[in-house]
Parts: C-alpha cells; structure tokens; sequence
C-alpha cells in the first residue's frame, strides 16, 4: 500500500504542474490539492488491501475540475474588470464636464467598449448624453401641460359662471330643430340635386376619403341656408368605401340624414330631359340656373386630374351637360376649371336664391382668377393672348400690327 501512495505522489507531480502550466494557473493553486491528494491517501490506509485504484478515472475527474475552475476564475473577472474600469472612465469623464448621460445599461456600456476609437465613443457618450436631455425635456414640457390644465379646471371649477349660458344652448338647440325642419320640407317640395356616386373605383382611398370630406361639408352648408337643395346620393353601394367613410363621419346620425340615398341611377328616378351633368369639360357653358332641371355633380376629386371621365359617363347615358361660366365672369390665371363639391355646392345655391353670377362666383379661390371681368370678353382674350404670345417672344412684328388694329394709336407697345 506504501508503494501504492508514492507511485500515486510521483504521478501527480509529475503530471499536475505541467498541465496547470498550460492553462495558466497560479503555483499557489497547487499545494491545496496536494494536501487534499495526501488526506485521501491518508485516509485509503483504513481501506481493505484488495481495493484497487483507477488512475485513469482519477486523472480525467482531475483534469475537468481543474478546466471549470480555470474557466470560472479567469473569464468572469476579465468581464467583471472589463465593466468596471468601463464604468471609472465614464465617471472619470463625467467629472471632467464631458457630454454624459447620468444613467447608462449594461448593453449602452457594453457598445461603449466595443467602440474601435476614443473619438467614436466620445459621439457615441454624446448621442446618450442628447438623448437623455430630449426624455428629460418632454418630461418637463408634459409636466408642465399637466400643471396648467389642473390650473384652468380649478379656475372653472372655482368661477360661478358656466362655460355656455343657457341663453346659447336653448338658441344652439333651436337652431337646429329648424334646420332639421327646412331640409325636412326639402324632402318634399324642394329641388332636387343630385350627386353621382359611381366614381369609386376611379379614385384611391385617399381621394376617397377627401370626396366623402367634401360631400360632408356640402350638406351642412345645403341643411343651413334658407332654401336647401333635396340631395340625392345615387349609385351609392352598400358596404362600399363612401359609406364607411360616411359613417366615420357622422356615426349614429349617418341613418338620421334628411337626404335621399339609393342605389338606383339618376336615369331611373327622374325623366332623362330634365338631367343636367355638371362637367368642367363640357363644351356648352351653362347661361343661368334653372329651377325645373335637376342639376347631377360627379362625386370625385382626383388629384391627377383625369379630364373627360364625367364628360364620357353623360355622354353615354345620352344626358345634357353644361359647364360653369367661368371665363365669362373671371380673369382666369392658371390652372384647372375644376372645383371642390363644397365650392359647387356654395355657387348653387347662392345662384338659386340670387341668380346672381358674381356672388356666386365670389365661392371660387381666388388663387385660380385675377379679378372680375369688365370689359367686352372678346377683347380680353384677345389681350390676355397678345401678352401671352410676347412673353414667349413669338412672332412680334405680328402681334404688333394685330395690335395696332385692335386698338387706337396712342396705345403702343414697348
């Protein structure tokens, strides 16, 4: 059994020191496990003398112990100092008056030492550093919101007097009752209009949502004025995108609207010879209004705009079409003859209680017009294309003596 202990003493020298070499452990390690090794020997010698030894084992289960110990004690501290001395440098910078942020995570200083230059982590402090200011910053500013509204419901709820008298509710209220009454006799006795809602697939969702806008605003302008159009929504599908749309908008009230909406055509609910289709692109310019036609507008807005689309569709349903004067009444600049549906809507109505053009027309944005016509129309065209033609500096001699005919003597062009 003694030659047993030194031969395992021998081996353990011999074969330890090495090893430990390899993985870089410390010498100190060692008189721990030796002293260890002695114990158990010390210990074996209670042991019967027919058990046997497996060096081979004792060697592997040394050799793995010793690979978890190398590894737990030398990779967790690298990463632990690592961290540290990343965290003494930001506090270092930090008390020297750097850009950096008071709070950082673990990932924020991890980027930090992965960063391959001081300059690139000087920017990477000072992106933090900024960011931080930005969260403080709308903090404050939210903060502060929050504070003033507290303020002004203390201020009301402090102040006797309520937000609306009684005075404008009972009128508001009123109000509306005889605007419901109006459109309701509309229903009944008033002038059809009609708007043609079968140009949906023609348009995106978005020019969609900006007619349906449109057609929202023209019926809160025809329920308010003194004697309202009776509108019709025809070719109007159900579980179409106008109706969704119309129902984002008025909710609850959209089954409460004092208007006609169905599905039919225009052609099978009123006789063919009393249809009038407002187009921009018709060649017969309408003169006055007539209160025995029924009046049909296309319910679209096409930011492209698509020219002859409304034109075709009346056409082919064998319809009179008819056009706003507008070059009759106006200086037109730039730009195309078309308006928005509340714009149409505005200039009906104002000439079926005025047939007045001008203030009908006064509806029109005056970005699109320079001013009013006062002159005879033909001579107007005939200067507005005069001055056209010498800005692009085309034939001047010609423009000249036409003008010269046009015009008296004195008038000459310089």
């Amino acid at each position: 059994m003694q030659s047993a202990n030194t031969l395992l003493r021998k081996i353990v020298r011999s074969s330890v020191p090495p090893f430990a070499a390899q993985h870089g452990m410390k010498k100190d390690l060692f008189p721990l496990r030796t002293l260890s090794l002695s114990l158990c020997l010390k210990q074996d010698k209670s042991c019967e003398p027919s058990e046997k030894l497996d060096l081979d084992e004792w060697k592997k289960v040394m050799k793995s112990g010793l690979q978890e110990e190398v590894s737990e004690t030398v990779s967790e501290p690298k990463e632990l100092s690592s961290l540290a001395a990343a965290r003494e440098t930001l506090e270092m910078w930090r008390l020297a008056g750097r850009a950096v942020p008071e709070k950082m995570s673990e990932d924020q200083i991890k980027t930090f030492m992965e960063c391959p230059s001081k300059s690139a982590k000087k920017k990477y402090l000072k992106f933090l550093h900024l960011k931080e200011l930005y969260k403080k910053n709308d903090k404050r500013k939210a903060e502060e919101k929050r504070e003033r509204k507290l303020e002004a419901q203390d201020q009301a709820s402090k102040t006797d007097e309520p937000k609306r008298s009684p005075f404008v509710c009972l009128w508001s209220s009123t109000m509306d009752k005889a605007y419901n009454w109006r459109a309701a006799q509309s229903m009944i006795f008033g002038q059809p209009l009609v708007f043609d809602m079968s140009y949906e697939k023609e348009m995106s969702v978005r020019e969609v949502t900006n007619t349906v806008r449109q057609l929202v605003l023209s019926e809160s302008c025809n329920r308010r004025s003194v004697d309202p159009f009776h509108i019709h929504f025809c070719n109007f599908k159900h579980d179409s995108l106008y109706e969704r749309e119309f129902i984002k908008h008025y909710r609850e009230a959209w089954d409460k609207l004092l208007i006609t909406v169905t599905d039919q055509c225009y052609t099978e609910i009123f006789p063919k010879d009393k249809l009038i289709y407002l187009t921009a692109d018709s060649p017969k310019v309408m003169k006055t209004f007539d209160h025995d036609k029924i009046y049909i507008v296309g319910s679209m807005v096409d930011k492209s705009i698509k020219t002859g689309v409304s034109l075709a569709r009346a056409k082919r349903l064998g319809l009179e079409t008819a056009a706003l004067p507008l070059e009759k009444y106006l200086l037109w600049n730039t730009g195309a003859k078309n308006l928005t549906l509340d714009q149409m809507m505005h200039i009906l109505l104002t000439l079926k209680d005025t047939a007045d053009w001008k203030k009908a027309l006064e509806f029109v944005p005056k970005r699109k017009y320079c001013g009013f016509v006062n002159k005879p129309v033909k001579e107007l065209k005939k200067t507005l294309d005069l001055i056209n033609m010498l800005k692009l500096g085309k034939g001047r001699e010609k423009v000249e003596k036409q003008f010269a005919k046009n015009y008296p003597k004195k008038y000459k062009l310089k």
